[in-house]
């Protein structure tokens, strides 16, 4: 078996005149990640199939072009400075209103207009006793994107010769803030682009989820999934109910909700455990998805609609694939009692979640 190991070649130069860097990752037979500077972004994931045919899960853009062309679809990227969406672009903190984008109608989405997803981060390649790794970092200014105080980050993608991809980040902050970064990857097991992932089976270890009111902002309510069409407490084909004439579905045409997969307390990091899984039936492959994050955002690509063209030049149709985005609660700033984002000074924000991937027979 080939030695875990990582290879830099450039990828383009991002609008503001940085060059990108690509980072390819290898830690098995036919186990390889890409992830490029521009957005911290995994670009590519290929997984054996239970045939031992190495094939891609997740959808990307053959270049940097593609990635710039397509900006509110946020493949593969990191984002923050806080992922999901805030109510009306308004961010109450300690006695103040600060005043965000609004990039998502009336609402402020992933960090605003050029968040984590579209600058360019600093970026080394680390050969590590359990993979390969690249390490991401970045210092976001006193009101970056409207946000209060210079945030310091660190991200790191670690691809496992167990057949993990692993991301862990880090922040801290020299004034109050808030931090809720999250991994924005599409993943379909099959064959993206020529099959959707309706046919996937999900399983979410949650018996409760955030409901959402227009502009997909939550409620405030957690309401248990028993008898709705949220309930993944046993696998469940993706498809089985989305058709179904289910108010929360038709406000998202879809899934794009929050499971409760832990209480969290005081935006303190919890520790590590499974929260879903994930088995394409024609390939089976299968991924397990563990975190320290209280809640799991489960997108299924609602608003793809073929006018992104991927790799290969694959027009990426409506749920060609899906999302299952570790974070804190959309819009917690407003729910006193979601689990805090807050960050201060002297304490430091951390998050790890794991994308275990591997086989069914």
């Amino acid at each position: 078996m080939k030695r875990p190991s990582v290879e830099r070649r450039p990828f383009g130069t991002a609008p503001g005149g940085e060059a990108v860097a690509l980072f390819t990752l290898t830690a098995g037979e036919g186990l390889t990640a890409a992830v490029m500077s521009y957005g911290a972004t995994v670009t590519s994931l290929r997984v054996p199939d239970r045939r031992g045919r190495p094939g891609e899960v997740v959808l990307g853009h053959d270049s940097l072009e593609g990635y710039l062309a397509s900006p509110r679809v946020y493949l593969g990227t990191t984002v923050g400075r806080y992922a999901n969406r805030i109510a009306r672009g308004e961010l109450p903190l300690e006695g103040r209103t600060y005043r965000l984008a609004r990039n998502d109608g009336e609402n402020h989405l992933h960090g605003g207009l050029r968040g984590f997803d579209k600058i360019v981060w600093a970026a080394d390649g680390a050969e590590t006793p359990t993979g390969a790794a690249v390490v991401f970092r970045h210092r976001s200014p006193d009101g970056d994107e409207g946000y209060p105080g210079a945030l310091s980050l660190e991200v790191t993608y670690t691809l496992t010769e167990a057949g993990e991809l692993v991301m862990d980040a880090t922040a801290t902050t020299d004034a109050p803030t808030v931090c809720n970064l999250a991994h924005h990857g599409y993943f379909n097991l099959d064959q993206p682009a020529r099959r959707d992932v309706l046919g996937h089976l999900l399983w979410i270890g949650a018996d409760r989820f955030t409901p959402v009111g227009p502009g997909l902002i939550p409620t405030g309510e957690v309401r248990h999934v028993g008898g709705t069409p949220m309930d993944f407490r046993t696998l469940t084909a993706i498809g089985a109910r989305i058709g179904a004439g289910d108010p929360q579905l038709a406000l998202a045409g879809g899934y794009d909700h929050n499971w409760v997969v832990a209480d969290g307390t005081g935006g303190a990091p919890g520790a590590l455990r499974s929260v879903a899984r994930l088995l394409g039936l024609e390939s089976g492959r299968t991924m397990e998805v563990l975190t320290t994050e209280p809640g799991l955002q489960f997108y299924s690509g609602n608003f793809l609609d073929g006018s992104v063209v991927g790799r290969g030049g694959w027009a990426y149709q409506r749920h060609a694939g899906l999302c299952l985005e570790t974070q804190h609660f959309p819009d917690s700033p407003h729910q006193p009692s979601f689990p805090s984002t807050v960050l201060r000074p002297r304490e430091t924000y951390r998050t790890r979640t794991v994308y275990r991937l591997g086989v069914e027979r």
